[in-house]
């Protein structure tokens, strides 16, 4: 019998929430493609067998909030390997580090180069994500173009899925929301989804500090419609999804919800345990997952600049990423399968990418992960401080991109040990 496979993984649990599947199987790969999904592949069809056996194996996992626009946007961009393959991710989409006027230097020196798929949410700011949005001064209505946006997303369709701006107290407490409506315009007319960063970014201007959050959010989500997303529905500032009068989710979230808008969790420095369980009691679950790393929310490697990192409003560094993410929703509650569609079918739909991303059937682009699920007691942190204990925890192990492989070796991934100890 001669080899027809150049590999399989034998023997993983496999997990496709696009199809149903959820079963013990083996995977073949010929060339860049899948060739085969079937409880068992006799390995001498195989040219090189990989035992996967007690593992979770899943279509390439899709990280939906990255930050890699690495030089240009300072010390806020990460390097798109080390936060995508090397850290078991096989696409990753910058939000709103390139703009109309930069996305072509993001094609041709992150997007191309990258062993990672890159893809992006386009800014709807001329100067895009300079410095992690560090000066409120570049980002008002007077630093926009819709028409100039728009066609960079038209002639970057391949690339730019959507449009990324900012719902939060600073920014209101100086333009108003004039720039979310500048957004919805350029997502309108380039047909693709506007996405919503919620909760607190910069100060309040010293002329208008006392900003009503519940207003912001009962003013904002009129103008958000079907396929649009919020992200950082469990933030620990102000402006999200819980309502400062009540304790509870906003209607006007709840509505929102109806007509179709999505909710990308948007981890970063965000993240409040507290705020989760909230939105999440009332029924609200995530649909899709990013981990929102950046240059200043996480240890980069051989930086010099440690002191000045600090000075910037995210809290400081922890040991997160897209699978730490992953974990704090298993331990909220969420099933195993939902969780894996955060990262996996879901976001592949919510970019317009269903026929080719997120799932595992034959004959496409052979992107999968492979996960280890360890069971143990884990020490999670959020960013106000909380401190819980989960009994699993997701660690990555290796990625194919494309047919190729990349071991989980980031120096982003935190290690178990660090995990546990924070």
């Amino acid at each position: 019998m001669r080899p027809v496979y150049d590999l399989v993984l034998q023997g993983g649990t496999v997990i496709d929430p696009m199809t149903g599947l959820h079963q013990v199987a083996d995977i073949a790969v010929a060339g860049s493609r899948i060739a085969a999904v079937e409880s068992r592949i006799s390995p001498p069809l195989a040219r090189e067998i990989v035992d996967v056996s007690g593992r979770i194996v899943t279509a390439g996992m899709i990280d939906t909030h990255g930050h890699i626009y690495e030089h240009v946007t300072g010390r806020f961009g990460l390097n798109p390997d080390l936060v995508g393959v090397r850290s078991g991710v096989t696409t990753i989409i910058d939000q709103g580090g390139p703009s109309c006027m930069t996305v072509n230097g993001f094609r041709h020196y992150v997007a191309e180069p990258a062993d990672t798929r890159v893809l992006a949410f386009l800014s709807a700011y001329l100067v895009g994500g300079l410095e992690g949005h560090l000066y409120p001064e570049l980002y008002g209505p007077g630093q926009t173009n819709i028409e100039h946006s728009v066609r960079a997303a038209r002639e970057n369709a391949d690339l730019i899925r959507g449009i990324k701006a900012h719902a939060e107290v600073g920014g209101v407490s100086r333009w108003g929301l004039e720039v979310m409506r500048i957004g919805k315009a350029i997502a309108r007319e380039a047909n693709i989804p506007l996405y919503i960063h919620l909760g607190q970014l910069w100060p309040t201007a010293a002329d208008n500090p006392d900003i009503d959050a519940d207003e912001l959010v009962r003013e904002l989500l009129p103008i958000m419609e079907e396929g649009d997303v919020l992200a950082h529905p469990f933030t620990r500032h102000p402006g999200g999804f819980i309502s400062e009068e009540t304790g509870q989710v906003h209607p006007v979230i709840w509505a929102a919800l109806e007509r179709g808008v999505k909710v990308d969790v948007g981890h970063g420095s965000h993240f409040s345990f507290d705020m989760a369980a909230k939105v999440m009691a009332e029924g609200i679950v995530p649909y899709t997952l990013g981990a929102d790393m950046h240059g200043y929310n996480v240890r980069v490697p051989s930086v010099t600049d440690i002191e000045d990192r600090q000075l910037n409003p995210f809290a400081g560094v922890s040991p997160f990423n897209l699978t730490v993410a992953m974990s704090k929703l298993l331990y909220l509650g969420m099933k195993l399968d939902d969780v894996i569609a955060t990262v996996t079918a879901n976001p592949a739909r919510m970019i317009g990418m269903s026929d080719t991303l997120g799932s595992l059937q034959v004959g496409r682009e052979a992107d999968i992960s492979v996960l280890d699920l360890k069971e143990g007691a884990f020490t999670m942190s959020d960013n106000s401080g909380a401190r819980v204990t989960a009994r699993r925890m997701f660690v990555p192990e290796f990625c194919l991109r494309g047919g190729v492989r990349f071991e989980a070796d980031s120096p982003l991934v935190p290690p178990l040990e660090e995990v546990v100890a924070a």
